[in-house]
């Protein structure tokens, strides 16, 4: 078995990863302007995406041009997840080189595409018998639909873990999947971070937003579309609190509640769901929302944009009011600027932001406890380090803790 590093190998985004020229996990793109994608334009026979995140599954409708047709093979929610992204990719760029599909490309993912369960092996170019693979998905705990990936050519079984959560989240469980395996490739998006606790977290972010209500302020919390609207949703239902809904997380919350196998309790969820007031974009209304002293839970989680910029223009200048970023910041987005600099760009302008601005950490991803916990189960593979700023570094530990563990560059290739 032969690999080739795509792309997400030290760095975040643009994951793709290569088996023999033949099976290609995930095709993402990298946020950035102009965005980024994999290093090169493969071929493959066949093609797996571990998870509904742009940064895994964002380039995929790129594979299907001209007569190329692979079967794109993935859970239902990140079958359903990337035709979401896709659609939304064209609307931002659509009419621009800088988007390498177009919507034919995108209809074409209800031809090629082939849904699966956890834990349900595939065949994959052939099977195994034929030369191919024989390919199986495991709960990662990342978000709803997310998977390792495991391949088996009869000789190697490689695991391609994916973003994943060894904890719980009220969304999705941790994983608990730790298939054998010779070669892992393992994303470390956190391996120098520690979590805080999730329910100190959750507590203190539900009391912070009561005080604000009560004071008189009100509350924006922009979050992810995918994942982290719906998980803020139901901490806002466990604290009693009922948030206003905003952008694309509606529509990705209804789609996830079709199914509720992929959720950690459903019922859970349609409750949470029930208590949220859906915000359409009609005329001032986000503006007249923004002055109700209410909870807002609205995309984009970094702020690049979406209803968040309607509302922060509103509340921007009162003390009293509070934004609360729910996810981590990427250097250069207006996110950070807001974290780090206490101002935002606002309609071509730079304007400093009064509002108390307070960061909390509800992380889908494993912190390096939970990387190290769960590539304990592995000391006798070949660990592969990818998906982090920190690649090499934690590979360096990890080879001081004893494993076999490198982190390969984009653009290299790794024979196993």
């Amino acid at each position: 078995m032969e690999l080739e590093l795509l792309g997400g190998a030290r760095e975040v985004g643009r994951s793709a990863l290569l088996v023999d020229e033949t099976l290609l996990l995930d095709y993402g793109l990298k946020t950035a302007d102009p965005p980024q994608y994999p290093v090169r334009d493969p071929e493959p026979d066949a093609v797996v995406v571990s998870h509904g995140h742009l940064d895994h599954v964002g380039a995929v409708p790129a594979l299907l041009k001209g007569d190329r047709r692979p079967p794109v093979h993935w859970t239902p929610p990140t079958g359903e997840l990337a035709r979401t992204l896709a659609e939304d990719t064209l609307k931002l760029h659509g009419n621009s080189p800088l988007c390498p599909f177009g919507a034919e490309h995108v209809a074409r993912l209800g031809e090629v595409e082939r849904r699966h369960g956890y834990e349900e092996p595939f065949a994959v170019a052939g099977g195994i018998d034929d030369g191919g693979y024989e390919v199986t998905l495991f709960s990662a705990g990342h978000i709803p639909g997310s998977a390792h990936v495991l391949v088996d050519d009869g000789e190697t079984r490689l695991l391609y873990t994916g973003d994943f959560h060894t904890d719980d989240q009220r969304l999705v469980a941790g994983t608990t999947a730790r298939p054998d395996a010779d070669v892992v490739v393992c994303e470390s998006t956190y391996a120098d971070v520690t979590h805080e606790d999730r329910a100190a977290v959750e507590s203190a972010w539900a009391e912070r937003v009561e005080r604000t209500i009560w004071e008189g302020g009100t509350v924006v919390a922009p979050a992810f579309a995918i994942g982290r609207t719906q998980e803020m949703l139901l901490v806002a239902a466990a604290n009693d609190l009922t948030p206003y809904v905003d952008g694309m997380g509606v529509e990705v919350t209804e789609m996830l509640r079709q199914y509720p196998s992929f959720l950690r309790d459903a019922d859970a969820f349609d409750e949470a769901v029930g208590r949220a007031r859906v915000v359409t974009g009609r005329d001032g209304r986000r503006e007249r929302i923004a002055g109700e002293n209410a909870l807002i839970v609205t995309t984009s989680g970094m702020l690049a944009g979406g209803p968040v910029h309607t509302y922060l223009p509103e509340i921007r200048t009162n003390p009293t009011n509070l934004v609360t970023l729910t996810g981590y910041q990427v250097e250069g987005t207006p996110g950070r600027e807001l974290q780090e600099r206490g101002q935002l760009e606002l309609n071509g302008r730079v304007r400093p932001v009064s509002a108390r601005v307070d960061s909390y950490d509800f992380s889908a991803h494993a912190d390096r406890e939970g990387l190290e916990s769960f590539l304990e189960s592995y000391r006798g593979a070949r660990v592969l380090v990818n998906h982090g700023d920190r690649c090499e570094a934690f590979a360096e530990d990890l080879r001081a803790d004893g494993f076999d563990a490198s982190a390969p560059g984009t653009g290299e290739q790794v024979k196993l």
